[in-house]
């Protein structure tokens, strides 16, 4: 690889900013990653990951995207700290608009292991470069620009209580999440702020962990329930490191479950299915309830500034922090990192501009996704198109047919894994089989003289139609 400076930056040790280093140290022969918080000796939750005690989901993109950043990652993680391999479609259980999606095998292969787990394996593989290193209790103060600021050339930091100082960089990195000083860093410039797209979801769950038992869902890894009508409430429960279960439970804009026994159970039994539940209620629980909230679901819009500082990029939930129970975070920013690399490889003339553009491609369709479906929500504030309206009727009908179709719902979780484009679910070959099964549905039941209004999706007639552009892929945050 050609070198394109002496020393990059990148700023917060999370996921993401521990991907975008990655990607760097290819390119600078000094890599350094400043985190504020300390790492912990063993794999357990630290104070800058407030996410980290709640469900994850690594989708199989991002598990993909990984082993190739990082050769031998899922065995090592499977082999080393007790994480769980499985057939997304065959080895989890998905329940979506009040139905079960059918099993099969699908070949999307996905990584079953606690937040701290997989930080703790992605922080010890990249500082096993021999090009990076990390400071830990290092806040950064602010960016550093040349006399005519057209170029960040480093940051001002401090280490614990000593005096503050400057630290000099040929490219530096924003990956600090959703709480991101970029827009003000910006400003103090000389530059605009990017346009934000904000969509208040006010999503609240509760999280606790219990001993797993080897007949519990009957063998299976996991279930995902994601909210529909008529009280939109998710759950999900998945199988962790160490014969453990992580369950999380919640709603939209208020509607949270209750931190006590009776009170959680009670929630647990208002989803479609009562499993979560039947598993929880005699299982032994391994901690205390944990809640974590989401606000907002907040897209900055890098890619349509006209004007910014070369040598800086911003990566990660810096640039788009979406609704956690969709999980979709850990992997796009895998897939950020890619992007970088390839940006990288074609020198560093002009690019942020070849980034952020980017970047955007990546970011589009999980927003879209994730908005999409929690605008089916009717108290969600936002605009719906008759397009909108469109695809959340017709993928309401594509999750009727897809319960007894494994092929059908293979489809709809490659789009959920980020592994297809929702275009595919489309295609000629899929909506005839989603219309003959439908047709085949509703024959059967006008035969019987009845039809069910919670499993036979009407046509769209309002902007708040209840069916959805895509299945939550966990509870969690990225």
């Amino acid at each position: 690889m050609n070198r394109l400076g002496e020393h990059a930056i990148v700023i917060g040790a999370s996921v993401g900013g521990l991907l975008a280093a990655r990607a760097l140290s290819d390119f600078f022969t000094t890599v350094t990653v400043l985190e504020r918080d300390q790492f912990p000796a063993a794999d357990t939750p630290r104070k800058g990951v407030p996410q980290g005690r709640h469900a994850h989901g690594l989708l199989a993109r991002g598990s993909t995207v990984l082993e190739e950043l990082f050769p031998g990652f899922m065995n090592e993680v499977v082999e080393e700290s007790g994480g769980l391999l499985g057939d997304v479609v065959n080895d989890v259980a998905w329940i979506g608009h009040n139905v079960r999606l059918a099993h099969g095998n699908s070949g999307l292969i996905g990584l079953l292991a606690s937040r701290p787990v997989l930080e703790g394996h992605l922080r010890r593989r990249l500082l096993a470069l021999p090009n990076v290193r990390a400071i830990e209790h290092c806040s950064v103060q602010g960016l550093v620009a040349d006399s005519d600021r057209k170029r960040v050339i480093g940051v001002r930091t401090r280490v614990d209580s000593k005096p503050a100082q400057i630290v000099a960089a040929d490219l530096v990195i924003d990956a600090t999440g959703r709480g991101s000083c970029s827009p003000a860093w910006l400003e103090e410039l000389g530059y605009p702020t990017p346009v934000s797209e904000r969509v208040k979801v006010g999503i609240g769950y509760l999280t606790r962990t219990y001993r797993r038992r080897a007949t519990d869902l009957d063998g299976k890894l996991g279930m995902v329930v994601a909210g529909s009508a008529p009280n939109w409430r998710n759950g999900v429960i998945l199988a962790q490191e160490n014969d453990r279960w992580i369950v999380s439970a919640g709603g939209f804009l208020g509607d949270d479950a209750p931190d006590n026994e009776s009170g959680f159970l009670a929630y647990l039994a208002t989803l479609p299915t009562k499993e979560i539940r039947d598993v929880v209620a005699s299982a032994e629980p391994l901690t205390d309830f944990t809640r974590y909230r989401h606000l907002l679901s907040v897209r900055r819009r890098y890619e349509k500034l006209t004007h910014f500082p070369d040598n800086y990029l911003v990566f990660g939930d810096a640039i788009c922090s979406f609704n956690p129970i969709y999980g979709q975070g850990m992997t796009v920013a895998t897939q950020e990192a890619l992007t970088l690399q390839q940006c990288l490889r074609e020198g560093s003339k002009d690019l942020g501009r070849r980034f952020f553009q980017a970047a955007g491609s990546i970011v589009d369709i999980p927003w879209h996704i994730a908005v999409g479906n929690d605008l089916r929500h009717p108290k969600v504030a936002g605009p719906r198109s008759a397009m909108q309206r469109f695809i959340n009727w017709y993928i309401g009908k594509l999750h009727l047919a897809a319960t007894h179709d494994s092929a059908l719902a293979t489809a709809f979780l490659k789009v959920v894994n980020l592994m297809a484009p929702p275009t595919t679910l489309l295609t000629p070959s899929i909506a005839w089989r989603v219309w003959q099964s439908n047709s085949d549905f509703r024959k059967r039941h006008d035969r019987a003289g009845t039809v069910s209004p919670t499993t036979t999706p009407s046509a769209p007639t309002s902007p708040t139609s209840q069916n959805s552009a895509a299945s939550p892929a966990s509870a969690t945050r990225s």
